[in-house]
């Protein structure tokens, strides 16, 4: 193992936040990104973040910043926020050594760009240039979810409170991006004891109006075997 020996004066790396907001819309996994209006990456779109300032923690910071730079409001408009992973790459910013604390959110139907924020909403399948490492970033946080979804109820936070077990199948297929076999997901789904049905219905198409359900919990809960 290499020891670094420091020398005086020493220089702390600059700490960042960044946000990995997943959205799904039109049964298509999407992420919120912005357009840099200064170099490094001028005109480049890139995940909402920036500095963590002396005094913020990471969150205060993130959600600060998110608010400003893609008027996205974490605590208000989002049902899902994680710590994802610190990225900590030592040539990931051409301006000097910056850490990311990055985190990683999901929400339903939540506004972004006003004012002078440059927001928009891209499928992860098809994503433009982006600044920095962010393509790396958010294919960890895809995984990071995907694996998620395998243990957790974290899938709430694309549905309404009410869903048809059609509606929570083409969330988990979207997320997934492969189709799920319609009878075996039912089973191991329900297998689960995740949600309970509801006394209401929903007309899909043509077909019988399908039962509702809704989670028993809307609070992140770990199953004891996972789904998939």
């Amino acid at each position: 193992m290499n020891h670094m020996k420091y020398t005086e004066p020493y220089v702390p790396p600059t700490l960042t936040v960044d946000a990995v907001v997943f959205q799904l819309i039109d049964n298509v996994l999407s992420v919120l990104l912005i357009q840099r209006p200064n170099e490094p990456f001028k005109d480049n779109w890139a995940l909402p973040g920036g500095y963590n300032a002396q005094g913020e923690t990471t969150h205060d910071a993130l959600q600060r910043i998110v608010l400003e730079k893609a008027g996205v409001d974490l605590d208000r408009d989002l049902d899902y926020l994680e710590q994802l992973y610190t990225f900590d790459t030592v040539a990931r910013d051409p301006r000097g050594h910056a850490v990311s604390v990055t985190y990683m959110a999901c929400g339903k139907e939540f506004n972004y760009g006003d004012g002078n924020a440059h927001a928009a909403i891209f499928p992860v399948d098809n994503l433009p240039d982006l600044a920095y490492d962010h393509k790396d970033i958010i294919a960890y946080a895809h995984d990071r979810l995907k694996a998620k979804l395998t243990y957790t109820n974290a899938v709430h936070a694309f549905l309404n409170t009410q869903f048809t077990l059609t509606e929570l199948q083409t969330a988990y297929e979207s997320i997934f991006g492969r189709p799920f076999d319609k009878r075996n997901f039912r089973k191991k789904f329900l297998g689960l004891d995740l949600i309970k049905e509801t006394e209401s219905f929903k007309r899909e198409g043509a077909h019988r109006p399908a039962r509702l359900y809704e989670f028993k919990s809307s609070t992140l809960e770990s199953l004891s075997r996972s789904f998939d």
